[in-house]
């Protein structure tokens, strides 16, 4: 890899592809080969660019999501995300990392082209798309089409409209299908399967066994994007659930948790470090607690995943504490983020099986689908306890706190499967802050300390240096979203 030193030159490469380097002024290119290559094989770049999308979406989920989502709160007067302030300055990291990564996905599908490596395109596409929607998710309107053009001359990006991303995504995951069902047969030397971090092995298995995963995958997060989508009229969403769930061939999706996309990390050990490793226990655990939310919904269930996810307080017990707390009001400590979580391999989470079975009760609840929203919630829950290593408890599916309640309204019943999959994001970037906003679920409690009028902010503020490097086009874009601020809704949620 090399650094490029020269101040100008960084500045006009971030404006090209919508990012900066805003925490140090050196940066540095993934897909750059330090001995003069012109440009890294496709297989080169995968493993570095997702792990690089996955850490920083960690980094997220503690700092920002679980503060949103009542997952933990920090322990003091100084941090306002808990009570629905966002800085403008949080969406730089989003901004910068993500699109960095975009860039190297694109030329990794680029490169797969010129050298006629069809999984390896079918594998840029779904990573592109699953980059994309959470760039879009967060801001709305972006950069998507012009994204990552700078070597084309491309310095000022256009923002695109939501509607126009997301139906391209579906473009791109039809397209990643198709290519990827074509080369399942082919295989794969030993010494490539490690460059895939997420269904790569070291046995010298086909790449049926890898791009074979790859493809449920993509799949899978297509039903994910569909079901955000599904109340614009224009998404055209529930055709297409229905179409993907009753043609397993044409369409195959995960059927177990072993399926589930999920960069396995390595503990302490390289290349896949668990990116908390290194972070001091006092940014990590020793600085916040758990919510009372959090907690006392997991103590209602009984729930043995508590042993992995929180620490015991005096008495054996899991106490949280309150969200959204006034200022001059800092709670004492409780339950808290076991430090075991530092090295856990589960924490690297992009999708896994037990959301896309609530992704599927949600769609048979509301008819977009045929089935029984009981059977695929049920195994939702089986699947989201026995991902984590534990045994299902004897009466846990009979407890009335989570039995399904098939008398139950349909918004009763939509608020069971959203709070069954809020635990399924856990350490999941921004997963559960968008589904929040596009259902109203799981229902949070409100702290009397809420800023921002009490209400969840519907998007972030564009970066501060965006509006002043591309100052036309983010002109524009603000005419056709709606004003830069943390409650204008984004497409799929007006």
């Amino acid at each position: 890899m090399i650094k490029i030193n020269t101040k100008k030159f960084a500045l006009a490469f971030a404006v090209a592809i919508t990012i900066t380097t805003s925490c140090k002024k050196d940066f540095q290119q993934i897909n750059t080969n330090p001995n003069g290559v012109v440009a890294a094989l496709p297989e080169n770049l995968l493993q570095p660019a997702l792990y690089e999308v996955v850490t920083r979406g960690n980094n997220r989920a503690h700092r920002l999501t679980h503060e949103l989502m009542q997952v933990h709160v920090t322990l003091s007067d100084g941090d306002d995300l808990q009570r629905y302030l966002i800085r403008p300055s949080e969406s730089d990291y989003i901004w910068t990392n993500w699109y960095l990564q975009l860039k190297n996905f694109r030329d990794m599908y680029s490169r797969a082209v010129s050298v006629n490596q069809t999984q390896y395109q079918g594998i840029a596409l779904i990573c592109d798309v699953w980059v994309s929607s959470m760039i879009t998710d967060a801001f709305g309107d972006v950069p998507y089409f012009d994204a990552s053009k700078g070597q084309e001359g491309v310095l000022q990006p256009k923002f695109d409209k939501q509607q126009d991303i997301y139906l391209d995504m579906f473009k791109k995951l039809e397209q990643a299908n198709t290519l990827l069902a074509a080369t399942t047969s082919a295989t794969v030397t030993v010494d490539q399967l490690p460059l895939d971090p997420l269904f790569g092995t070291n046995s010298g298995a086909t790449v049926a066994n890898s791009t074979g995963l790859w493809r449920k995958f993509g799949n899978s997060l297509y039903l994910r994007l569909l079901m955000r989508a599904s109340a614009k009229a224009e998404a055209n969403a529930a055709v297409k659930m229905q179409e993907i769930v009753s043609d397993a061939t044409k369409y195959p999706i995960m059927t177990s948790n072993a399926e589930s996309a999920i960069v396995k990390y390595t503990g302490s050990t390289v290349p896949l470090i668990n990116p908390f490793y290194n972070v001091r226990d006092f940014d990590f655990t020793t600085g916040n607690s758990l919510t009372e939310f959090f907690i006392n919904t997991l103590n209602n269930w009984n729930d043995p995943r508590r042993a992995k996810w929180a620490t015991q307080v005096a008495g054996g017990t899991y106490v949280g504490v309150p969200s959204g707390f006034p200022r001059g009001q800092v709670p004492e400590k409780q339950s808290a983020y076991p430090t075991t979580l530092k090295v856990e391999p589960l924490v690297g989470n992009i999708m896994n099986y037990a959301e896309l079975q609530f992704i599927l009760a949600e769609a048979a609840l509301k008819g977009y689908i045929t089935g029984d929203p009981a059977t695929y919630y049920n195994n939702g829950v089986n699947n989201a306890v026995t991902m984590w290593g534990y045994t299902v408890p004897t009466g846990y599916l009979t407890n009335p706190a989570l039995a399904w309640n098939p008398a139950g309204t349909a918004d009763a019943k939509l608020e069971q499967i959203m709070i069954q999959k809020y635990y399924t994001f856990f350490f999941t970037d921004l997963q559960s802050w968008f589904e929040f906003r596009r259902t109203g679920h799981p229902v949070l409690p409100k702290g009397s300390g809420l800023q921002n009028g009490g209400l969840m902010p519907s998007r972030l503020y564009y970066p501060v240096y965006v509006q002043s490097l591309n100052p036309a086009n983010y002109t524009a874009a603000v005419a056709q979203q709606g004003a830069d601020n943390l409650n204008t809704k984004v497409w799929w949620n007006k």
